[in-house]
């Protein structure tokens, strides 16, 4: 998968990326959104700054919005869920 056009995300998602300069995901990004996208539980291991909230966040999204009437987030820290909330309403209130 070359861009997140490509992910099977919702086009409302994928011209909010691309309005923010997100056009090509990250190894992690790539790894992770398709598996979460098809329900299953993801985990990453990954450096700071190599786009992991949105690895996950993206796919809760797209459930919350999209597939289901609710979903559940369960972040392990409180930073994580701190950035995990403001990415979240960031991409939605653009």
């Amino acid at each position: 998968m070359s861009d997140f056009d490509m992910m099977d995300l919702p086009k409302t998602l994928v011209k909010r990326l691309a309005a923010m300069g997100l056009k090509d995901p990250t190894p992690i990004q790539k790894q992770a959104i398709p598996h979460g996208l098809n329900g299953r539980d993801v985990m990453g291991l990954a450096q700071t700054g190599t786009g992991k909230t949105a690895a996950f966040g993206l796919p809760m999204l797209d459930a919350l919005l999209y597939r289901l009437e609710w979903a559940r987030l369960l972040a392990l820290s409180n930073p994580l869920a701190r950035a995990s909330r403001s990415s979240m309403y960031f991409l939605l209130l653009r």
